[in-house]
């Protein structure tokens, strides 16, 4: 197992294999109409899954030999092989498949670096927008479209003015109690990760997840809305681990701000 130091990681280096990655994603989408498979548990696959799971994959083994890729789409990695890893990276090659079949454009390339059970770095890139979020543990998160780079952070939490954000597809009772709670709440619908995204750019102030998501799913954003100075856990407060025996996560809470407050209208 190859050891490496975070600081000798160059994220642009992750961002252009993020890039790449979505450029083939771009090709598969402009067709007029993307064939899919379905997977065991109903998810569609498309060609541009698997298209950016291979660029990711042969990128990532490129530059650092020796850390193992954990990837949606290359998943099948018994627990008893990953228990010991001390880095690995954890992919979602295209995040977002029902919106990319849908032409919204709101699918995102996620890349992150995990350290035993943290994410460390993380890089979500938006191909239809050309726009990419990414964050470095210590170093902070932000926001990059073509030459323009801005740091991102949370917003403080204002009673008066409270924004909500769920998902499109999956969202369960207790997402539609915590909105009854807040009638007068501005609420946003966004596809694939780029929900955490609004939280991390202070566009939204919480988003809660009550059905099940997977550790590629969560683990770029993690590491940026971390950096930006938001909470990504469990509603009970605990710390969101990775390379767990399941790879499913518990319901979870991402907020910008009073992560406490939130929890306690959630779990009340």
């Amino acid at each position: 197992m190859a050891i490496i130091n975070l600081s000798d990681v160059n994220i642009d280096s992750i961002i252009d294999i993020a890039i790449k990655a979505g450029f083939a994603i771009l090709e598969e989408y402009d067709t007029l109409a993307p064939q899919y498979d379905t997977k065991a548990d109903k998810s569609p696959l498309t060609r541009a899954d698997l298209r950016a799971h291979t660029i990711i994959k042969t990128e990532l083994e490129k530059i650092f030999p020796g850390i193992p890729v954990l990837s949606e789409e290359g998943k099948e990695i018994p627990y008893e092989e990953r228990m010991n890893w001390e880095y690995f990276w954890c992919v979602d090659p295209m995040d977002g498949t029902k919106e990319f079949l849908k032409k919204t454009g709101q699918f995102t390339v996620n890349i992150a670096l995990i350290k035993r059970d943290r994410p460390v770095l993380g890089v979500i890139h938006v191909p239809a927008e050309s726009v990419t979020y990414y964050a470095k543990e210590e170093e902070g998160s932000f926001r990059r479209k073509g030459k323009r780079v801005k740091r991102i952070e949370t917003r403080e939490l204002d009673s008066m003015n409270i924004v909500l954000v769920a998902s499109k597809d999956h969202a369960g009772a207790m997402v539609a109690n915590l909105v009854e709670r807040f009638p007068d709440a501005k609420r946003l619908s966004m596809g694939s990760s780029l929900k955490f995204c609004l939280v991390a750019e202070g566009k939204a102030d919480v988003y809660l997840r009550d059905v099940p998501t997977y550790e590629w799913d969560t683990a770029a954003a993690h590491a940026i809305i971390k950096e930006a100075g938001g909470y990504l856990g469990t509603l009970s407060g605990a710390m969101l681990v990775y390379n767990k025996p399941s790879l499913l996560n518990p319901p979870l809470l991402t907020t910008g701000d009073q992560a406490d407050f939130w929890r306690e209208h959630v779990l009340s």
